[in-house]
């Protein structure tokens, strides 16, 4: 079994900026990325998408080019098409790519995992022409697609605002955006603005992408209490009420975008065994963290926002720390050195986290968008409905685990990861427990698909 100095999973912001550090450490890493080109979610498919119209994506996409072009340098190991199907605690790595299946050794990981979209579970979000409005950047970004307009935009949070600005500028009719932000987060969001004035630059981008809509003349319909998504075999119209308002009002559209936020991925540092802790302010699961970004499991890292969620330019800066974090554990640098190079990484760190708070408390989803009422499915895999979660609460289930053998909820081909926090929530609120009691589905690799042939394959050179 091959042994790396230093195997980095992930090749978003995070992810890149570990990988140049490194370099200049004399260490040379291992990028494993499951897309096909480097970029995350933010920068993806940089060097290879048909928008050619810089204005459309905007200027902080384009901006991550440097950190993509550096993956160019021939001293990267990077493995574009690599899923990983297993880890564990003495970090041996399960790589899957063209078929075939193999074992390595790393002596240091960076795990740069990234988010994901938290689940929107409302009446007919399953329905054909439903979808979230972050796999709609990613048809965007990568094919150049658009969806069939009139497109219909829901929820809250920045990336709702981008993309409705994206879509637009890319000349789709954007019917309407039906703001689920409760008027109460404003004000909740109010007492943290004199830390958020750190950073201004955010502030202002957020106010701007608010301004081309509205010079647009986009609907946007504020303070969307309840939601249903509508149609014969696929999606027709949307119906919405605002809070205090009985009538429901109806948009006839073809598609329609969901987002409320994103969570950390925390799949893989779930099945390796990593601690975790509850964020009351983010509302997820992010694995516990010491200065150099360390869980507690010798030589494995997290960086960027599977750490939990902190946007695309503090996780290039969180992938810095986590750079000179293992140039400290693999002894390329002394203790004195690597906190000396950090010092001025952690205080811009600390300047761009410092909005986190204010957009935390404002863009909290409420929680009629997390729990999905007893009719509306909380696992698209297996079927299961809300109402069967909470049945299995009244039957004496106390955690997700327990649920999980009577409903097979979180067995099907996403392993929990779309239904997972739902659940927790599910159980937690129908027993009158915190979420940290109810705790999170035990997790076991491999993490994606992996045939017995593939498996032995890898036995045999092993």
């Amino acid at each position: 079994m091959i042994t790396h100095d230093l195997v980095i999973l992930g090749a978003g912001p995070a992810g890149l900026a570990a990988a140049a550090t490194a370099l200049e450490h004399g260490i040379t890493p291992l990028v494993i990325d499951e897309q096909p080109a480097a970029g995350g979610q933010i920068y993806r498919a940089l060097e290879h998408t048909p928008l050619r119209d810089r204005r459309i994506l905007g200027d902080d996409y384009w901006s991550g080019e440097s950190l993509v072009k550096g993956l160019a340098d021939t001293r990267i190991d990077y493995r574009p098409g690599t899923s990983v199907w297993q880890l564990t605690r003495q970090r041996e790595i399960g790589l899957l790519h063209d078929d075939k299946a193999e074992m390595i050794r790393a002596r240091h990981i960076i795990l740069a995992t990234g988010a994901m979209e938290r689940p929107m579970p409302i009446p007919g979000w399953t329905l054909p022409g439903v979808m979230t409005a972050g796999s709609g950047q990613i048809l965007l970004k990568s094919a150049g697609a658009v969806p069939e307009a009139p497109v219909v935009l829901a929820g809250c949070g920045p990336l709702l605002l981008l993309l409705a600005a994206q879509y637009l500028r890319a000349g789709t009719e954007v019917a309407a955006i039906l703001d689920t932000t409760s008027p109460d987060h404003y004000r909740a969001a109010f007492k943290y603005l004199p830390g958020a004035l750190r950073n201004t630059s955010t502030l202002f981008k957020g106010i701007g992408l608010l301004r081309e809509l509205r010079r647009a003349g986009i609907r946007h319909i504020k303070g969307v209490s309840a939601l249903r998504a509508e149609g014969d075999g696929q999606l027709e119209r949307v119906s919405w009420q605002q809070k205090g308002v009985d009538i429901w009002q109806t948009l006839e559209t073809p598609n329609l975008m969901l987002h409320q936020g994103v969570i950390p991925n925390t799949q893989i540092t779930r099945a390796v065994g990593c601690r975790h802790e509850w964020d009351k302010q983010q509302l997820a699961w992010r694995p516990s963290l010491d200065e150099w970004l360390n869980t507690d499991i010798e030589g494995i890292a997290v960086a960027g926002d599977g750490g939990g969620i902190v946007g695309a330019k503090a996780s290039a800066m969180q992938g810095q720390l986590a750079g000179l974090g293992a140039a400290l554990a693999l002894g390329k640098s002394t203790l004195s050195n690597s906190s000396a190079q950090a010092q001025s990484v952690r205080k811009a760190l600390f300047r761009d986290t410092s909005i986190r708070p204010f957009l935390d408390a404002m863009y909290r989803p409420a929680k009629q968008w997390r729990l999905p009422d007893d009719n509306t499915l909380a696992c698209r895999c297996e079927e299961v409905t809300g109402g069967e979660i909470r049945r299995m609460a009244e039957m004496g289930c106390r955690g997700p685990n327990q649920t999980k053998s009577f409903t097979r909820c979180g067995m099907g081909p996403c392993q929990g990861r779309m239904c997972g926090i739902t659940v927790s929530e599910l159980l937690a609120d129908a027993n009158h427990q915190s979420v940290e009691e109810t705790g999170y589905y035990r997790l076991r690799p491999p993490f994606k698909p992996v045939t017995l042939g593939q498996l032995a394959s890898a036995a045999e050179e092993g």
